[in-house]
């Protein structure tokens, strides 16, 4: 989430500028490996949001607009403010959601339709990519500074909520993450790094 991960990504050659699916089999590319490492040394983050979901079921996207705290090794913390205060908490697995004066509280297995990427994002932001590549089939992309990664889900079961997950960022910076779920739905969250608290 917008975590400054240290400094430049190491480049590659122009002619790997596209995505390219990775062999878990392999090492990974020198340009992810730094960033997973750069990922797993930050042990604090905060972002403001802005998220936008195109819903099938609507006319028009919802927007919402918030900050974020990630503080490793799991906790993570999605504070919506407009258009109405909302909380979610992942904290040891556990999933707190504070909406107005009601608290719901539940085990993060038991919320199958967030759990996938709530997971995935903690994975991301924990730098743990043999926890990624057991979970997604992942595609790497730099050029320069900027970068994108891309999780297609292995399992049927996840496959059936979600089609992938691309993250892009530039340099230090995760800057956007996308879901396409299964059924069409998709959402957008762009992320802007800002001062630790």
């Amino acid at each position: 989430m917008a975590a400054a991960l240290g400094g430049p990504l190491a480049p590659v050659a122009p002619a790997e500028t596209g995505l390219t699916a990775l062999d878990p089999a392999s090492p990974p590319p020198q340009a992810l490996a730094d960033l997973m490492q750069r990922l797993a040394a930050r042990q604090h983050a905060h972002a403001s949001f802005l998220e936008r979901q195109t819903l099938a079921v609507l006319d028009r996207p919802l927007e919402s607009s918030g900050e974020l705290f990630y503080d490793a090794p799991d906790r993570l913390e999605k504070r919506t403010l407009t258009p109405k205060p909302e909380s979610l908490i992942l904290d040891h697995g556990r999933l707190e959601i504070h909406r107005g004066s009601r608290t719901w509280s539940l085990a993060l297995r038991d919320a199958p339709q967030i759990a996938p990427f709530i997971d995935s994002l903690r994975a991301l932001l924990a730098g743990a990519l043999p926890e990624l590549e057991q979970a997604y089939v992942l595609s790497f992309a730099v050029e320069g500074s900027q970068w994108t990664l891309e999780l297609v889900p292995r399992e049927a079961k996840l496959a059936a909520l979600i089609a992938r997950l691309r993250i892009t960022g530039s340099g230090e910076l995760l800057e956007s993450v996308e879901i396409r779920r299964a059924d069409g739905d998709r959402s957008l969250m762009t992320v802007r790094d800002l001062p630790d608290r």
